[in-house]
């Protein structure tokens, strides 16, 4: 069966809450039970995980990423100086791809450098939680199969 890490990074467990002008009104578990929905469909299981630190997220990827098909990540904050966790995803023998709800290129100065999309395979940004399911079909094309 083909396995996909879902990873989120700091204060992305406030969705739907924190400033939904720029990040929207889904949820996190709304995101997750999307994605989930389809990833049955295409007979994939989804392994979703967010944490405000990145040693936890450091943590999840050596545990669970020898034996996963791909990564999809929307690593919030760490996306710009998180380096242990480009690291952990840059030793990772499978694709990833990174996500975000908001056009980060159309933000703050600092917003558009992306430290963990240097070893990502892609980066769909811009498209509020809808950028969750385009990586996810990045994701399927990369992975190949059903």
């Amino acid at each position: 069966m083909t396995r996909v890490l879902v990873l989120n990074g700091p204060n992305l467990g406030t969705l739907g809450h924190r400033q939904p002008e720029i990040y929207g009104s889904k949820t996190l578990d709304e995101i997750n039970e999307w994605l989930g929905r389809v990833a049955d469909s295409w007979g994939w299981e989804l392994s979703p995980f967010q944490s405000n630190h990145e040693g936890g997220l450091v943590d999840f990827l050596e545990q669970h990423g020898p034996v996963c098909n791909g990564v999809l990540i929307n690593p919030g904050a760490l996306t710009h100086y998180g380096l242990s966790l480009r690291d952990a995803l840059a030793a990772l023998t499978v694709p990833v791809v990174e996500v975000h709800l908001s056009n980060i290129h159309a933000r703050e100065e600092f917003r558009r450098r992306s430290v963990t999309a240097e070893v990502a395979r892609g980066v769909v940004t811009g498209f509020g939680w809808q950028s969750y399911l385009l990586g996810l079909e990045a994701l399927r094309g990369l992975i190949g199969g059903s």
